[in-house]
């Protein structure tokens, strides 16, 4: 349909390079890639890729309103005009013509009164059928319908054609004056789309004050509904009961299968609508376009292409594209069979070719593969990046499978596990690993406060201090006498081994850290240590060693020499140009060893607040020279900055408390790393940690994290972990076996093992008696239930491990259970089942019950019983 003289768009049927462009004229194009043989010089650019070319122009069609295309192949290029005085005349766009095609142009169909032609409907399978709507006659129908194939016979009985000359032309036409159907008395008619249903012979029309529906099977049968929105009339190619119209600038979704008002509404903007059409390539897609717009809007109704009931309105994604700026939009056509792809005119005609995008629907996976589709293509992305990069789900993943979490022995071990690139981790483990090596202390075991305390971290530790003592100390190895004050307690003393400073003992004995970090390749840190222990001499020999080692750094002995010429003097040159220089070293360690040289006593802040400087390290070198009133005070300060920022190395702090937790929260928000928050909570136990609902809910993403990568074994063995550090966390019993008849427990544990009665059979492999099998129930000695497959009774002891009738079964230990192919299992649906071994090797092979007569597909009722975990081993 066209409205006055802007141009409309009309797709080719047959070709899907060609359209025609209406409005004083019919021009036909080309379109082609930009480059082609098919686009030559002059040619209009419509994209960056394609370009549109010239074919041919008709204007012997004056007064046009609008335009239809012949929807068969042949012939090709035949097209229906509607003329302002209801005319409908046949042409062509100058192709060649067959013998057909040369008989139907120029015929013209003229109603009885004229007035002006609304729109035209050729008929998808009598396409020799063309449905005309007309304004509004007192004396005559609105809707004609014409057969193009009618000819002039003087021998018919009821003749239906008149010849006469047309006005204007030199050549004689066949003018058709005699419809095949009259339709619509006193009405006007203003949209027309053939229903596809009842092979074609159902016309949708919009009249005046109503929808109707005429059967042209029987003409006096007629379905009609009152409402406004009549204009523009269109069938979803996809879904054929579902029809669109609109009015001024509301669009009616229709149901024909209840007709009687629209499914819902949907409001445009204040200005009328223009044009509204389906999109031929993709369900339930309607686009729609207002006057005086440069814009077009989309209704995407994919996911409900049936009402579900009156009152229940489907939801709708709506959008808007733009496809050629600021241009206005006189009409636009989609492309017949290109997905998504229209071309859009402005009333001066410039065209463009433009392609709706589709909404892009991404889904990770649980093992951080990544798919979307877009149209009708699917894309996957397998994570492809470095391990520093790496999604944390990547990265647990890969530490469950290493047994990430799970070593108690040496619990220093997990850092190495995760990967050993995280120093934070590193610290974490260390620190968890000198807390569980110093409360297994002989002496420690018999102060159960030490215990706990030593789980308490250092921050309640320092506070619990009493009995400081003062201790002043001169260099070791140097010819300097200055007395340097250093504070000594107990706690003080337990602090420097959570940090790993000293090992367990009486004597404070620095050298096997020392070792350790000589041995790492820490040539600078082991240095600070040393000095900080007020050893200058040893700390000068690290660092020759340091640059004479492979790789080493020469300018270590640069320091080296430094170090050598230390003075206490307050205004000597050594000390001026040490703490004007040392800011400019680069390692953190060798700045912190001249700020240490050059601070007065008590005032070590270039030491304390060095962020580069491992946290053990600075609370280490806290504790033996600050004060018990500067210690405090430092260590809150610094308990607080770990918690703010997440800092796994403030647990040496924090301890596993509820400041641990707080932190643990701060380093979960930021990392989501649920898996380290669990395994490092757990080490609390028993405790009142662990009972936190946040350590809770960590837990338990990480085991459904598990069972979403089908780690079922891993997650059985961390439960089991779980189970052994905090014994409240065992599960209940989820499945009990009673006798039909008595209703008693018919299990048989280890304490029955030495009782034999009727009902108990000596069984095993060539008749030993190895092994008993309760073939009764214990209560009231009726048979148990038989196997369907074997049929013969079921009945396994629990266990095979002698022990006292109180003496509860360890279900965790290798070796105590009887084997699983002789468990009880049966279907939760039918109630059917057998021997656990003979059942799986039932449904190997056959997908329904063994029971006859029964239908029941019990193994597909279960949706991860055909799963393969993917840590099976």
């Amino acid at each position: 349909m066209m409205s006055g003289s802007k141009p409309d768009i009309l797709w080719s049927p047959h070709h899907v390079d060609r359209y025609v462009i209406c409005d004083s004229e019919l021009s036909l194009y080309r379109i082609g890639a930009v480059g082609s043989s098919e686009t030559k010089a002059g040619t209009l650019p419509l994209s960056e890729e394609t370009a549109a070319t010239l074919l041919a122009i008709n204007s012997d069609t004056p007064y046009m309103k609008c335009v239809a295309w012949y929807p068969k192949h042949e012939p090709e290029c035949l097209l229906a005009v509607g003329q302002a005085n209801g005319r409908v005349v046949l042409t062509s766009l100058g192709q060649s013509h067959n013998s057909k095609c040369k008989e139907l142009v120029g015929k013209e169909f003229v109603p009885k009164h004229a007035r002006q032609c609304n729109t035209l409907a050729w008929n998808p399978v009598d396409s020799n059928w063309l449905a005309a709507g007309l304004d509004k006659h007192r004396a005559d129908f609105s809707v004609l319908i014409w057969d193009i194939n009618s000819k002039f016979s003087p021998e018919a009985s009821v003749p239906a054609e008149k010849i006469r000359l047309s006005s204007g032309d030199t050549d004689s036409g066949l003018v058709v004056t005699k419809p095949l159907y009259e339709l619509g008395q006193n009405d006007a008619c203003l949209s027309l789309c053939w229903l596809p249903r009842d092979h074609q012979k159902l016309l949708l029309a919009g009249m005046h004050r109503n929808l109707a529906i005429f059967d042209l099977r029987n003409t006096s049968q007629k379905t009609f509904v009152n409402t406004k929105a009549i204009q523009g009339v269109t069938v979803d190619p996809h879904f054929q009961d579902r029809v669109a119209s609109f009015f001024e600038g509301q669009v009616a979704i229709w149901d024909l299968r209840k007709f009687e008002k629209p499914v819902f509404t949907l409001t445009e903007q204040p200005k009328p609508l223009t044009k509204v059409a389906w999109c031929p390539t993709r369900m339930g897609l309607l686009a729609t376009l207002t006057r005086d717009s440069n814009i077009i809007r989309l209704y995407d109704m994919q996911h409900t292409p049936t009402p579900i009931g009156d009152e229940t309105e489907p939801t709708i994604i709506e959008r808007s594209v733009q496809p050629c700026s600021e241009s206005i939009i006189s009409s636009f056509a989609w492309h017949p069979s290109a997905q998504n792809r229209m071309v859009v005119v402005s009333p001066n005609r410039v065209m463009t070719d433009f392609t709706v995008f589709e909404r892009i629907s991404l889904a990770w996976s649980s093992t951080t593969s990544l798919m979307w589709a877009c149209g009708r293509h699917l894309y996957e992305c397998s994570e492809e990046a470095n391990a520093a990069d790496r999604d944390i789900a990547t990265k647990m993943r890969q530490r469950a499978q290493s047994r990430y979490g799970h070593d108690t022995v040496q619990v220093w071990r997990n850092h190495v596990l995760a990967g050993g690139d995280d120093p934070q981790l590193k610290s974490l483990w260390y620190t968890l690993h000198f807390m569980k090596q110093y409360t297994e202390d002989t002496e420690q075991r018999q102060q159960g406060n030490k215990q706990s305390l030593i789980y308490s971290g250092i921050k309640n530790i320092v506070k619990s201090s009493s009995g400081t003592t003062e201790i002043r100390r001169c260099w070791t190895g140097s010819d300097k006498q200055t007395d340097v004050p250093r504070y000594h307690s107990e706690e003080r003393t337990l602090a420097l081994q959570l940090c790993g400073w000293i090992s367990r003992g009486p004597d404070i004995d620095v050298e096997p850290f020392l070792k350790s970090l000589e041995q790492e390749g820490e040539w600078e840190r082991a240095a600070a240590v040393a000095l900080f222990n007020l050893d200058i001499r040893r700390a000068i020999q690290i660092l020759n060693k340091g640059a004479s080692a492979e790789k080493g750094d020469l300018n270590l002995n640069v320091v080296a020499m430094a170090l050598s010429g230390y003075t206490d003097e307050k205004n000597s040159l050594w000390r001026e140009m040490c703490s004007s220089l040392r800011l400019q070293l680069k390692k953190p360690y060798l700045c912190v060893m001249f700020a240490f040289l050059t601070s007065e006593p008590g005032a070590y802040d270039g030491v304390l607040y060095e962020s580069s400087v491992a946290v053990r390290d600075r609370v280490a070198f806290a504790c033996m020279f600050l004060s018990d009133t500067q210690l405090p005070r430092y260590i809150d300060k610094l308990t607080s900055e770990m918690k703010e920022a997440g800092n796994l190395e403030g647990i040496l702090l924090t301890g596993l408390t509820k400041d641990g937790v707080d932190l643990m929260e701060s380093y979960v928000d930021r990392t989501g790393d649920v898996q380290t928050a669990s395994f490092c909570m757990l080490k609390g136990s028993p405790g009142e940690v662990v009972k936190d609902p946040r350590v809770q809910c960590w837990i338990e993403n990480y085991r459904n994290l598990l069972d979403a990568w089908r780690f079922w074994h891993k997650r059985a063995e961390f439960d089991i972990h779980r189970s052994k550090l905090d014994p409240s966390s065992k599960p209940l019993a989820q499945v009990f076996v009673s006798c039909n008849f008595c209703g008693k427990s018919i299990s048989y544990s280890c304490s029955a093992m030495p009782h034999q009665g009727r009902g108990f059979s000596q069984y095993g492999v060539s008749g030993s008696p190895t092994k008993s099998k309760v073939t009764s129930c214990p209560g009231c000695r009726k048979p148990l239930p038989r196997c369907a497959l074997c049929l013969m009774n079921m009945g396994t002891p629990v266990s095979s491990c002698p022990g006292k009738s109180d003496e509860k079964v360890d279900l965790t230990r290798d070796k105590k259970l009887a084997q699983f192919n002789n468990w009880f299992t049966w279907c939760h649906n039918c109630r059917h089942g057998g021997h656990a071994g003979h059942m799986l090797s039932w449904f190997r092979d056959h997908s329904e019950c063994p029971v006859s007569a029964c239908t029941c597909k019990c193994m597909q009722l279960d949706t991860t019983g055909n799963l393969v975990p993917s840590d099976s081993v």
